[in-house]
């Protein structure tokens, strides 16, 4: 990711995800009513990821909504890639047929320790980005014609997530790659 990322264009999920981070400070009593309708107008008409992170820059990081906690990625054909300031949920569920799939953690928020992957993946490739501090566990994985490729067997003893990877590969490829 370049350094350039206050200046990319914010998307309506960037401005939803905002607003619930703004909604959420002002039930906690953080945000008067007056400070809330502005920082909330200020969220809907952003264009820009730094318009958006200034709004909440002073207020603390919140996980994320209990209904938010799972992200299904349902794709046949293409890509499809989650990378900038994604929240990170607890559990993916991933069904793809020829498709490549990106997964970059290097800007991600993460809100939990623990990251399952419920894979059932045909004819593809799926890409983990990250630091040294990210482990993948692979040993819940069914593996058909698919290889993977990993750089955290060596990583640190208290990582500050771990991916569980369970499901099925059929002629798939896990590859991972360190910022």
């Amino acid at each position: 990711m370049s350094n350039d990322l206050p200046d990319l264009r914010a998307s309506h999920e960037d401005r939803d995800r905002v607003v619930d981070a703004l909604r959420i400070a002002a039930g906690d009593g953080r945000l008067d009513a007056e400070e809330l309708d502005m920082r909330l107008e200020s969220a809907l008409s952003a264009r820009t990821l730094g318009e958006l992170a200034q709004l909440t820059a002073d207020l603390p990081i919140v996980p994320a909504a209990q209904g938010k906690d799972v992200l299904v990625v349902e794709q046949h054909g293409g890509k499809y890639v989650r990378e900038g300031l994604w929240s990170v949920p607890a559990r993916i569920e991933l069904r793809t047929q020829l498709c490549r799939v990106t997964f970059d953690f290097s800007h991600a928020v993460i809100t939990s320790d623990v990251l399952r992957i419920e894979t059932d993946m045909v004819h593809g490739k799926l890409f983990f980005v990250g630091s040294r501090d990210i482990v993948i566990d692979t040993d819940g994985l069914g593996l058909t014609y698919s290889k993977v490729k990993l750089r955290s067997k060596n990583s640190a003893a208290d990582p500050r997530l771990r991916i569980e990877l369970v499901g099925t590969l059929l002629h798939a490829k896990v590859i991972e790659r360190r910022r």
